[in-house]
C-alpha cells in the first residue's frame, strides 16, 4: 500500500471522464454527467494526484444549506481510487481539507466497496428459519479485508455511521442485491449459467415468458412516457410516491449523450399492450437495474421475467461483472415488512452484499449539528 502523499484539486469534466475510462468498477453515481440528472445539487469533479499523476477521481455533489452559504458535500459510491494501493487516510484527509477550505460544513460519503457477501441460495434457504434472524447469522460467501480496513479508517478519522437498523435511510442502501455475471476467476457466465442461480419457480416462469408471445424492445427517450404510465400504475398499487416523467427523460438523455448505450429502457408488450418496463444503467464493467414497473394485466405471461432475461443477457454481452438490483434489508425474519423483497431478489439469483454504507464527517461542527437538527425537524 502506497504511503505517498496525495493532493486534491478540481479537474474538468473531460479529464474526469477520460480517467474513468481507464478504471474498473465505476459507479454511475460517480460519473460527472450524473450531476446533471440530480436536481438541487451542484456537481464538482475532483482529482487525486500522486505528484503530477492523476490516480483517482470523485464526483462531489454539493447541496446548499438554508440561509448560510455553506454546503453539504456528498460522495455517493466514491471516490474512484484503489484503496488497496492507497491508504484510506492518504485519500480522505486531503479530500476533507479541500472541501472544508471551500465552504463545506459536512462530508457524507459512501465508498461502495463490498464488505461481505452472502450467497443467494443460502439466504433463500434460511429466510424465516428458526435461529436465523439477520444476515450476520449466516456464513459469508466472501469478505473483503480492504473494505473492512476502510471502515476502520473512517471511524479513526472521526466519521460516524448512521445506524438505520433493518430499514432503509435516505441515500444509498448499505445492503444490496446483485446477480453475479462472472465466475470467481473473472470469466463471463452465459445466461443459462446465471439462470441456474434462480429459484426453480423463477427459472420456470422465465422459460414460460421466453416461450410466450411477449415482445421485448429497447425504447428511446420518447418511449419513456410508456414506462411512466406503468410506473405510475405500480406506484398506485404499491403506495409510493413516484418521480415525474421529466426526471426519467432527462436521465435517459443525459446519460446516453455522455456514454451512448449506458441507459437502456426495456419494454415488454403483448399484442400491443405494454405489460412491463425497466431501466438499466451500465458504467464501466457494472450494471444496475434501477427502476421497474409492471401492469396488473396478463400476469401469467411473466413479462418482468422476460425483461430480466434480456437485461442479464445484454449485461453479460457488455462484459459486466454483476447486475445490481438495489437495496434490501439485513433481516432474515419473515415477519419483517422488507423480507418479501429479499425473497424476491434472491429468487432471481441475487447474492446479498453489504457495502461500506454511508458515513458522515463534520467539517464545521456547529453547522453540522444545526443541519442535523433541521433535517430531524423536517422529518417530523
Amino acid at each position: 500500500m502506497s504511503h505517498n502523499e496525495l493532493h486534491v484539486r478540481p479537474i474538468s469534466g473531460t479529464e474526469h471522464s477520460a480517467f474513468l475510462e481507464t478504471a474498473h468498477d465505476v459507479s454511475f453515481l460517480q460519473r460527472p454527467e450524473w450531476a446533471q440528472v440530480k436536481g438541487g445539487w451542484r456537481g464538482e469533479s475532483l482529482g487525486f494526484f500522486e505528484e503530477d499523476e492523476l490516480v483517482g477521481a470523485a464526483l462531489v455533489l454539493h447541496r446548499a444549506a438554508p440561509v448560510i452559504k455553506k454546503t453539504l458535500a456528498y460522495l455517493p459510491d466514491g471516490p474512484v481510487i484503489d484503496f488497496s494501493t492507497y491508504a484510506p487516510e492518504a485519500v480522505i484527509r486531503p479530500l476533507a481539507a479541500y472541501l472544508k477550505n471551500r465552504g463545506a460544513f459536512q462530508l457524507k460519503m459512501g465508498p461502495g466497496l463490498a464488505v461481505r457477501t452472502w450467497g443467494a441460495a443460502a439466504v433463500r434457504k434460511n429466510l424465516g428459519k428458526e435461529g436465523f434472524t439477520q444476515l450476520n447469522d449466516l456464513e459469508t460467501k466472501s469478505t473483503s479485508s480492504t473494505a473492512l480496513a476502510l471502515n476502520d479508517a473512517l471511524a479513526d478519522l472521526g466519521f460516524t455511521k448512521e445506524d438505520v437498523g433493518l430499514d432503509f435511510a435516505a441515500g444509498q442502501p448499505e445492503f444490496v442485491a446483485r446477480v453475479e455475471l462472472q465466475d470467481d476467476e473473472g470469466n463471463q457466465l452465459d445466461a443459462e449459467q446465471v439462470m441456474a442461480s434462480y429459484s426453480s419457480t423463477t427459472r420456470n416462469e422465465t422459460r414460460k415468458a421466453l416461450k410466450s408471445t411477449l415482445e421485448v424492445e429497447i425504447g428511446e427517450t420518447k418511449d419513456m412516457a410508456r414506462f411512466h404510465a406503468l410506473y405510475n400504475h405500480t406506484a398506485d398499487r404499491q403506495e409510493f410516491t413516484g418521480r415525474p416523467l421529466s426526471y426519467f427523460e432527462k436521465m435517459h438523455t443525459v446519460l446516453n449523450e455522455a456514454v451512448p448505450g449506458s441507459c437502456t429502457l426495456y419494454i415488454a408488450s403483448n399484442e400491443g399492450v405494454d405489460l412491463a418496463a425497466a431501466i438499466v444503467i451500465r458504467s464501466s464493467n457494472l450494471a444496475w437495474y434501477l427502476y421497474g414497473a409492471s401492469s396488473s394485466e396478463q400476469r401469467k405471461l411473466f413479462a418482468p421475467k422476460a425483461i430480466m432475461h434480456h437485461m442479464v443477457s445484454d449485461s453479460i454481452e457488455a462484459g459486466c461483472r454483476y447486475l445490481d438490483q438495489g437495496g434490501v434489508s439485513a433481516t432474515l425474519d419473515k415477519e419483517h415488512h422488507l423480507s418479501g423483497l429479499t425473497k424476491f431478489k434472491t429468487n432471481t439469483g441475487c447474492d446479498i452484499v453489504q457495502t461500506n454504507g454511508e458515513w458522515d464527517l463534520a467539517l464545521n461542527k456547529p453547522l453540522a449539528w444545526a443541519f442535523e437538527k433541521y433535517m430531524n425537524w423536517r422529518k417530523k
